[in-house]
């Protein structure tokens, strides 16, 4: 991995590099939501409302795109020609997909055998070529490192890498500017690309800002990443997230984590399902369970929050599965009236 440090001079560079090719994200805001938070764990949020920042109305649906542009916009011209490889379960494919497209790069995703079909046809659809491989993206890695020797590709990971953080830290100074006072972020965690990137942005801007990241419990690589010392550790993934199902927690979040994070709450798959339930009925907002993970804990009582503070939830997908979108809600429960 190289060694480009993660600052808040780099992330401001990134952006403007990458001005006009990416969408400034709504912020959305709902007071039902402020009520359901009070009631699970009794602290009025500033405003009476809940902050959220829209990522799922990024490009390609995810906050992804943030990433994958300032990854193949780095590749040098030999690179470029050659082409670039990366693995995943279907949100960082297709940002990858389409920053490839949008820069004339080949584009080639592993994705594992069981990827959401509309994934797939995204990653197709931007024109990259997909090989199935594993029953997750830690076993997609084989067939990667594989294709990536046979053919001279470049990997271009989907979390761990200095440029897709300072890609990432976009999401975190687009939060300030259209939220200049807020208190707290909650930010869903996969391999932590997006934790990483916002973190840099928000501390590194405004120290007080208390930010949490949010797992599902059978998918805590950097809870336990953090738990051990700082060590990042393989672990088996399972969670009704596909978008947070990484194999293990990236070394560079794991480091930025340690030293300004308040803390990484987890949450059971039913929580997530709520806050995916709560967003459609209540927010008219269509999230997958990814999407919907920071929002779900938040509304659970998962995060410690305190009386009058302004908080913002990351929403960081909207990659449903429209033919499991009836079985995941039907599966979700019902939250506590507020």
């Amino acid at each position: 991995m190289r060694e480009t440090p993660v600052t808040l001079a780099g992330i401001r560079a990134t952006r403007e590099q990458l001005a006009g090719r990416l969408h400034h994200t709504q912020m959305l805001s709902s007071a039902t939501a402020a009520r359901f938070a009070m009631a699970a764990r009794g602290a009025r949020l500033a405003d009476d409302r809940l902050y959220i920042k829209a990522e799922h109305l990024q490009k390609t649906g995810s906050f992804k795109p943030r990433a994958a542009l300032a990854r193949i916009a780095s590749l040098g011209a030999d690179e470029r020609t050659r082409g670039a490889i990366t693995m995943s379960a279907g949100n960082a494919g297709q940002a990858y997909a389409w920053a490839c497209r949008e820069l004339g790069v080949p584009m080639t995703v592993v994705m594992p055998e069981g990827a959401v079909p509309g994934k797939v046809a995204a990653c197709l659809a931007y024109g990259a070529e997909v090989v199935f491989h594993g029953r997750h993206v830690g076993e997609s890695r084989v067939r990667l490192e594989e294709l990536r020797q046979e053919r001279g590709l470049t990997l271009v990971h989907p979390y761990d890498d200095p440029e897709v953080l300072l890609g990432t830290g976009s999401c975190g100074l687009e939060i300030l500017e259209d939220l200049p006072d807020v208190d707290v972020v909650v930010v869903p965690v996969g391999g932590g690309g997006l934790l990483g990137g916002v973190t840099v942005a928000l501390r590194e801007t405004r120290p007080d800002v208390r930010v949490f990241g949010v797992e599902p419990v059978g998918a805590d690589s950097l809870h336990r990443a953090l738990a051990g010392g700082g060590v990042p550790v393989p672990i088996t993934p399972s969670s009704v997230a596909d978008g947070l199902m990484a194999p293990i927690a990236g070394r560079l979040v794991t480091k930025i984590a340690a030293r300004y994070v308040d803390g990484v709450v987890l949450v059971e798959d039913a929580q997530i399902l709520a806050g995916m339930r709560f967003a459609l009925e209540r927010l008219k907002q269509v999230l997958e369970p990814a999407g919907a993970a920071a929002l779900g804990a938040v509304l659970a009582g998962a995060v410690p929050l305190r009386d009058g503070e302004r908080v913002c939830v990351i929403a960081s997908g909207g990659n449903v599965a429209l033919e499991r979108l009836g079985e995941l809600l039907a599966a979700a429960p019902l939250l506590p009236a507020a």
